[in-house]
């Protein structure tokens, strides 16, 4: 859990590798091009003088559509009078008669654009977004109070770096204000421009925050209301307006739809001018900027570990998305900590260490808050109180320490592979534990977590079920725990089940890989049929066709559970969203 959605998936980012001879200004080794800026081509460098990398933006000079001499002087002026947290340092500024070349910090992370495209639904939390728009705002006052506009917000210039710092780039397409105001507008990019910037009209601080309340709107919602083929499109769209808030990411605040609606409105008199009225103003209905922070941190530091520093590999967020939320944020954090204190508040009496009144409530409840600042050790702390109570009741067989190994052995490979990475595994894995049924975290499973993972969760999930169940039925007593264990390995209905549960896993993840809601919504549907007809076989196996010993506490938590993931899959939406949007103004290579 956390607090963003769990699947993550395959998109290719704008990001090619050069070779390792090319270098600008005889000084500065390309390593890549990470896609076109404000007039101009971006690439991350090594500077072989400093040893260090920078980001440089190349903008041609002396053609006929290219930036002139004069213009991209002015604009590394601007950009070196804007020293702030939140906004990319400029370092320095040179030509060559062909390239102007701004050299600037290299921020170490991911922009808004590469996040939304890598995260389920494409949307960030309520959190996340007060986090970013509060570091943006703060950019932008600095910057108006400097007399300068950017006139190019837009996600591709929101960065992120590795410690959940939010700085603006690109003041490509500002303009230096006079004393009798901003002057016109020139480019920008279609969907995030007001009706004045796509008029070529009078611009001030109000153009840059229409902007800034689109990227938060795409951001919370998954989308881009004002996204055309056109910028005459695009005005008809703003003109209509974007929609209802609340009915694309039900559970906001009715206050935030408020504020973003006054911020996008069509005439600049119905917006705020100040950056950080508007971010003071919507802050407070969107949630804490501060546990925003940390999601960010988390998932752009897992971008950054991969082997691929383009970033095309996987990032996992303990829970992505946005709407309903069930399986992220708050409500997932509650109940990670409110399952953990649930199972170890049963185990904790027959652990050793923990014996005694105070240890046995002190320690559970130390764990559960551990699960809610962090639900991915939730399940690796449950284990290890299971196989150290199992451990501890060996007595006369060895068969308990041996089922203690074997348990041990599956967590820390669980843990290597999904655990860590994944945070919704670890409700996945406490579900069967805390449930009736052992079958109980296969859904959840088939929801968050790719095909693979999804497996491995609910197979390590079933036999911690069956053992935890098992152990505690039997009051941890060494012999009447081996016969329980006997009894359900014997039993054709142990095998069905968990067939059952591995079959609705695999097939509920992989179809709701197709990324559209209706195929998530397969997914669960198909899932709930194998274990529901696992059920009903192993009804009619043990009972040779009479279904009165039908196990229906199985069956009712399974169509409760997947019920709840269908809830969750129509509350995310479609898992996969198109491009930001075409640039205006903006030059090719």
């Amino acid at each position: 859990m956390s607090d963003t959605p769990n699947r993550v998936h395959h998109t290719p980012l704008q990001t090619a590798t050069l070779p390792r001879d090319e270098y600008l200004l005889r000084r500065y080794r390309v390593l890549e091009r990470r896609g076109r800026g404000g007039f101009g081509t971006v690439c991350t460098c090594w500077d072989t003088r400093l040893q260090r990398r920078v980001a440089i933006k190349r903008m041609p000079l002396a053609t006929e559509t290219g930036t002139t001499a004069a213009e991209a002087l002015a604009e590394a002026r601007t950009a070196c009078m804007l020293g702030h947290p939140n906004i990319v340092t400029v370092f320095d500024f040179e030509s060559d008669g062909t390239f102007a070349y701004l050299v600037m910090e290299y921020v170490d992370g991911l922009n808004l654009a590469e996040l939304l495209a890598r995260v389920e639904g494409g949307r960030l939390t309520p959190d996340e977004c007060a986090h970013v728009l509060q570091g943006v705002a703060r950019a932008l006052a600095f910057a108006h109070e400097n007399r300068v506009l950017h006139l190019d917000i837009k996600p591709t210039n929101i960065m992120i770096d590795r410690q959940g710092v939010v700085k603006l780039a690109d003041f490509g397409m500002a303009t230096l204000a006079s004393a009798a105001g901003y002057g016109d507008a020139r480019g920008g990019t279609v969907g995030y421009m007001p009706p004045e910037q796509i008029d070529g009209g009078m611009v001030d601080e109000r153009t840059d925050v229409f902007s800034l309340a689109v990227v938060i709107w795409q951001a919370l919602t998954g989308s881009n209301p004002f996204l055309a083929k056109s910028a005459e499109e695009s005005r008809r769209r703003i003109a209509k307006g974007p929609g209802r808030l609340t009915r694309l990411c039900p559970g906001i605040d009715p206050a935030a739809e408020a504020s973003l609606l006054t911020e996008l409105s069509p005439e600049p008199s119905g917006r705020d001018a100040d950056a950080l009225d508007f971010a003071e103003g919507l802050v407070p209905h969107l949630g804490l900027p501060s546990m925003g922070a940390e999601s960010l941190r988390e998932l752009v530091a897992q971008a950054e570990e991969d082997d691929d520093p383009a970033g095309g590999g996987l990032v996992s967020r303990g829970g992505a998305g946005g709407g309903l939320r069930l399986p992220e944020g708050l409500a997932a954090r509650l109940a990670t900590a409110l399952l953990t204190f649930s199972a170890l508040r049963l185990l904790t009496p027959h652990v050793p260490w923990l014996a005694g009144d105070v240890p046995a409530v002190v320690a559970p409840l130390v764990c559960a808050l551990a699960g809610a600042a962090w639900p991915p050790v939730s399940a690796p702390l449950l284990v290890t109180a299971l196989v150290s109570a199992l451990a501890a009741s060996v007595s006369g067989t060895a068969a308990p320490g041996l089922v203690a190994a074997v348990l041990a052995a599956g967590g820390l490979v669980w843990w290597a592979v999904v655990g860590r990475r994944e945070r919704l595994s670890s409700l996945a894995l406490l579900l069967p534990c805390c449930l009736p049924s052992p079958t109980c975290g296969a859904a959840l499973s088939g929801y968050a977590l790719d095909p693979a993972p999804a497996t491995l969760t609910t197979l390590l999930g079933y036999l911690a079920g069956v053992v935890f169940h098992a152990a505690l039925s039997s009051s941890f007593v060494s012999d009447a725990f081996v016969s329980a264990l006997l009894a359900q390995a014997a039993d054709p209905a142990f095998w069905l089940l968990l067939a059952g549960s591995l079959a609705c896993a695999a097939l509920s993840s992989a179809l709701a890989m197709r990324g559209s809601v209706a195929s998530g919504i397969a997914g669960q549907v198909l899932g709930l049929a194998c274990l529901a007809g696992s059920a009903l076989l192993a009804a009619a196996v043990e009972n040779s066709g009479i279904w009165a010993a039908l196990d229906w506490s199985t069956l009712v938590l399974a169509v409760l559970l997947s019920v709840l993931m269908c809830i969750a899959t129509v509350l995310r939406g479609p898992l996969y969203d198109g491009p930001e949007g075409e640039e205006l103004d903006e030059l090719s290579e």
